[in-house]
């Protein structure tokens, strides 16, 4: 398994309300913990409920609230905007983490009821998170930050998974089309583009390309090893924070230089 460093984390979102969907495991719960540490009060999502386990083990550093939602359906997320709001009064930030795992077939053996639950959640799921969590803010009078997850597919595609690459693609369009529209009113919007992070989802990925860790690792990253989800949590917290005031409409690969090769 791959290390990274542990950088100190500063308040900068002190007094700020954040929404993580998919905050159970991976990215998502590393993107809570890191939120908590930097001031934020969290509500958080997961489709099960037994994703209220993240509350016992990060309250001890902050206010985090659980709600059992599916984004895939637009009335669970406008519960759980709803909840945010009556739980901490207001919501300043979103990260829309929560995503189906890649899909394992060839573009020409696509199994097209897979291929819609991966739309449903990757993409309608998220465009609806962006729906509702801009309202919202838009009703508070403006102001705030969405940061939507893509990944590195959106660029350079991975083979076998068709779907959720088409997914991330049009998630980075989506994302530039939000932060045209939320620009006037002050909200920026922008994605992260993870490349090779450590994840339960990446391993299930690599089963599916039938190559190990190590191996994948020196052929997607100059660092030569997976990234941690914390190191995409730390994007979204400067994506989220004051340090980004002037960007928006940017999808930011967090990729150890995959990009690059």
């Amino acid at each position: 398994m791959s290390t990274a460093p542990e950088p100190q984390i500063f308040p900068v979102l002190k007094g700020k309300v954040a929404l993580i969907t998919g905050g159970a495991q991976g990215m998502g719960k590393a993107t809570c913990e890191v939120f908590l540490r930097a001031g934020a009060k969290v509500v958080t999502c997961d489709v099960k409920e037994e994703g209220a386990k993240v509350v016992d083990e990060l309250s001890k550093l902050g206010d985090i609230h659980f709600v059992k939602a599916d984004i895939a359906k637009s009335q669970d997320i406008q519960n759980l905007i709803a909840e945010t709001v009556t739980k901490f009064g207001r919501l300043d930030a979103a990260v829309n983490n929560a995503a189906r795992a890649p899909d394992n077939a060839a573009f020409v053996d696509f199994d097209e009821d897979h291929w819609r639950s991966i739309m449903d959640v990757n993409l309608t799921g998220t465009a609806l998170c962006c729906k509702y969590e801009m309202q919202q803010m838009i009703k508070q009078g403006g102001g705030g930050t969405i940061v939507n997850i893509a990944s590195i597919n959106a660029f350079r595609p991975q083979p076998n998974m068709p779907a959720y690459t088409a997914a991330k693609h049009a998630l980075v369009g989506l994302t530039k089309h939000a932060s045209m529209e939320g620009g006037p009113h002050g909200i920026r919007v922008n994605a992260i583009a993870p490349g090779a992070i450590y994840s339960e989802m990446s391993m299930k990925a690599l089963e599916i390309m039938k190559i190990t860790e190590q191996e994948f690792a020196a052929k997607v990253s100059y660092l030569a090893r997976f990234g941690q989800p914390r190191e995409v949590a730390q994007g979204s917290l400067w994506l989220s924070s004051d340090g980004s005031s002037y960007v928006t409409g940017v999808a930011l690969p967090i990729d150890g230089g995959y990009m690059a090769m």
